[in-house]
Parts: C-alpha cells; sequence; structure tokens
C-alpha cells in the first residue's frame, strides 16, 4: 500500500485527514480480538476420562473400595451434631495428614482442609475447592452405630454427608496412585455447620474471613450420592421465630382483652393468603408453634417460627417485607379489636435462619465441565436447585456447583438412612466427580 497520498511535500499529515485517521485508529484499537474457539466440553472430558492416567486412577478407586467403606464407616459412628462437629473433624483432620497434603490445618470455625499443590499455582492459589460437610442433623446421644442388610449400610448421616468425607480421601489416593498432577491447586476441606441450624457458618468462615477468601477460583461441594445431579442453583432461605406478648390473664375474669395467639392466628391466616412466583420457586412455611400457660388463661406469650425460600435473593427480600407487614398489621388488628386496659399486644422477630439465594452460570466452566463428566461417565445430567454449601459462593458470584459421591442412597435425615454399597456402580459413580474436579483444575 503506497502512503504519500497522505503526505504534501514537506512530509506533513494534511490536516483534512487528520480526524479521518484519528477516528480508525481508535476503531482499531476498540476492536475486540477475536476470542479462540473453547474447547467443547464432551469432547474434552471424554479425551480425560479415555486417558491412562484417569483409568489408572479409576482402578485405584476400585482397588482401595474396601478402605473407602471402612472409612465411611468410621467416620459415621463419630457423632457430629450440630455445632458439635469438633470429635469427627479432629479424626478427619489427621486423615488429611495421612493423604500427605500441604497445609494441613483446622480453622478458627472448625472447617478442616489441606491442600494438593497444582503445577502452575504451586500451592498459593488460586483454588478448586472440593468438600463435604462433617455435620449431621441428628441431635447429640443419637445411636450412630452403622448396620448392614445386604448390600446397604444403615445408620444416621452416613449418607449426608459421611460418604463423601470417605469419597475425598479415595480421590486423593487415586490421583497419587495413578501419578495425576494439576494445573491448579486444590483444596480439600471438612467443613462444619451445613445442616439446618448450622446455617452454612463453616463455609461462610470459609469465604469471608477464613486464610482461603479471596484465592477460591471455583468450589464443588460434594453432598448426598446421586451421580447425575448438579445442583447449580442455590434456594436462599429467610427464618424467624416471632413472640407474640401480651398482658394475659383469666380466660373467665379478663375476657375482653387483647390476645397474642389472636394476632398470631391472623398472622399465618394473612400469610397463607400471599401467591408466591412460580419462576423463579418462592415459597413460605409456618412450622413450629408453642406457647401460652394454661387452658383457662390468656396467654402472655405464643411463637410461630416461620421459613421462606427462593431460588432469587430480590424475591426472597421481597417476601421478607411482606411478612414483616403482615406481623406489623396483626398486631394493630388486635390491638384495635380488644381492650388494652391491661397492656398492648407486641411481637419480636428474631431471625433463627438465613442462606443467601444465588446461581452459577449454566454456561459456565464449571457447570458444562461437570455435565461432561456425567455423560462421559454414562449417566444423564440433572440440573436441580436446593439449599447447600454452593450457596455461600454462589451469591459472591463465585462459580459453584454441588454433586454428589456416587452410588444409591435412601431417606436422609431419617434414623434408617442408608447408602448402597454394591461396588460396580458405587465406582462408577465415584468417577463422575473426580472427573469433574479434573476437568476444572486442569491436568498437564
Amino acid at each position: 500500500m503506497k502512503l504519500g497520498f497522505f503526505l504534501d511535500a514537506e512530509m506533513t499529515l494534511r490536516p483534512s485527514l487528520l480526524a479521518p485517521i484519528a477516528a480508525l485508529a481508535a476503531a482499531l484499537i476498540a476492536a475486540p480480538a477475536v476470542a479462540a474457539p473453547k474447547a467443547d466440553p464432551d469432547k474434552a472430558v471424554a479425551k480425560l476420562v479415555a486417558s491412562p492416567a484417569f483409568k489408572a486412577a479409576a482402578a485405584k478407586l476400585d482397588a482401595d473400595y474396601d478402605r473407602t467403606i471402612a472409612d465411611v464407616i468410621t467416620l459415621t459412628e463419630i457423632p457430629a451434631p450440630p455445632f458439635k462437629e469438633a470429635a469427627r473433624a479432629k479424626a478427619y483432620l489427621e486423615m488429611l495428614k495421612a493423604h500427605g497434603l500441604t497445609n494441613v490445618e483446622m480453622d478458627a470455625e472448625g472447617n478442616v482442609m489441606g491442600v494438593r499443590p497444582g503445577t502452575v499455582t504451586k500451592g498459593k492459589g488460586p483454588f478448586v475447592v472440593l468438600a463435604a460437610h462433617l455435620d449431621t442433623v441428628f441431635p447429640e446421644g443419637t445411636d450412630v452405630k452403622v448396620r448392614r442388610e445386604g448390600t446397604r449400610l444403615m445408620a444416621p448421616g452416613i449418607g449426608d454427608d459421611t460418604r463423601s468425607l470417605a469419597t475425598l480421601l479415595a480421590y486423593m489416593r487415586a490421583l497419587d496412585a495413578a501419578k495425576i498432577s494439576t494445573k491448579s491447586d486444590i483444596l480439600f476441606v471438612g467443613n462444619v455447620g451445613e445442616e439446618g441450624p448450622g446455617d452454612l457458618r463453616g463455609t461462610r468462615f470459609l469465604f469471608n474471613k477464613g486464610p482461603y477468601k479471596g484465592r477460591i477460583s471455583a468450589f464443588f461441594s460434594m453432598d448426598g450420592s446421586d451421580p447425575y445431579r448438579i445442583v447449580d442453583r442455590g434456594v436462599g432461605s429467610k427464618r424467624y421465630r416471632v413472640t407474640f406478648k401480651g398482658p394475659g390473664g383469666h380466660s373467665y375474669g379478663a375476657f375482653g382483652i387483647v390476645n397474642p395467639m389472636a394476632a398470631m392466628a391472623k398472622a399465618v391466616t394473612d400469610l397463607y393468603a400471599v401467591q408466591t412466583t412460580k419462576e423463579p420457586k418462592t415459597t413460605y412455611a409456618a412450622s413450629v408453634t408453642g406457647g401460652g400457660t394454661s387452658v383457662n388463661s390468656i396467654p402472655n406469650s405464643v411463637f410461630m417460627e416461620f421459613d421462606m425460600r427462593s431460588e432469587s435473593a430480590a424475591e426472597l427480600a421481597k417476601l421478607d417485607q411482606t411478612l414483616i407487614g403482615i406481623l406489623d398489621k396483626a398486631v394493630e388488628g388486635e390491638n384495635a379489636a380488644r381492650s388494652t386496659r391491661a397492656g398492648k399486644v407486641s411481637y419480636e422477630a428474631k431471625v433463627i435462619g438465613e442462606r443467601p439465594a444465588g446461581t452459577t452460570d449454566p454456561k459456565s466452566d464449571i457447570v458444562t465441565l461437570t455435565a461432561a463428566a456425567i455423560t462421559a461417565l454414562g449417566f444423564k445430567p440433572e440440573h436441580q436447585d436446593s439449599s447447600t454449601d454452593s450457596n455461600v459462593p454462589m451469591s459472591l458470584g463465585i462459580p459453584a456447583v454441588t454433586i454428589g459421591s456416587g452410588g444409591k442412597a435412601g431417606r436422609a435425615h431419617a434414623l434408617d438412612e442408608w447408602i448402597d454399597i454394591e461396588k460396580g456402580e458405587s465406582v462408577k459413580g465415584m468417577q463422575v466427580g473426580l472427573a469433574a474436579l479434573l476437568a476444572v483444575a486442569g491436568t498437564n
């Protein structure tokens, strides 16, 4: 291309051409670079699963299966009721140390963790996390002895989530046996506080206060067994214990004065007249109640517990404000309807649980690669919504999914909770999580 026609005899740019040239330069600078085509996740993971290294890891899962089941039994029989996971956490900490991880530690909240360094990040992060929760829903004193019926092991908490803790250990052994190195660092975590009253306190601490705060790039929660499950939508929740108070009095002698139970009943009735959205799914429940003095007394205090849930943070906040408005009107209505000569009715709403809502982009690497891993191992991916440890990173914009540990299970949260330990299907299911983890962490 000849440039001479842009120049005059003194080799200076003609003023009339400066503006067009400047505009062209700006456009070229602003033009986005053409992105390299993204690898097909199904092909990439299929290649990974077919590799000699992955097959060697899978063979180790198979050969080591009895040890994995022994770990399940050992951990299940260490009670881990809400807020009292310390004994199980200490045992799991020693197991992590025995598996050669670095920086094995217990944080201030009670989470235990260790690092398998990557070849690129070399233990400095960012980290791909694979976590399973230590706690169960069962109260202190529950019999957690494991019993066997055929290929089923039965005990409280054995599937939710003790089997996952043992599966994490099996992965560590399989990776070492197959001499698989990853590009990214992997942080293995046994966390506290996933179940109801724990309110995700373990993962909240991990992401907001712990030593790995701001250093986690992707998060897997392994919770339950279903190998085809991908939880990529986190159901948020807010829970209240609302106490209604009044002067109280004799049911006959004080008849006509305000009654906090009437206000509570009105609140429940009005809440159940509220129409919530079906998409995103938003729900509520009046779930637990109590109080009063005797059958012949106007109560001076009664309570009701309310549960609200939604896939949408905005819809959950909207429902929250609706409930508060209902409570206000119920109390105002009761004080207007009956005598307040002995005092008025009031209420106190105490938050007893709050979990953030969130989603992971279905087109994100962690979702597409996990789905590809499920497909590669012969299952059909099912995208689901639930309330799990993944809620926390999802709410922070960090890619996260919850997956199963493989195999079949049932009766979660019941005393006769069970897992099926038939070897073939269990080992096949275990490979899904390992393939997903390696696909996201990257292999060399």
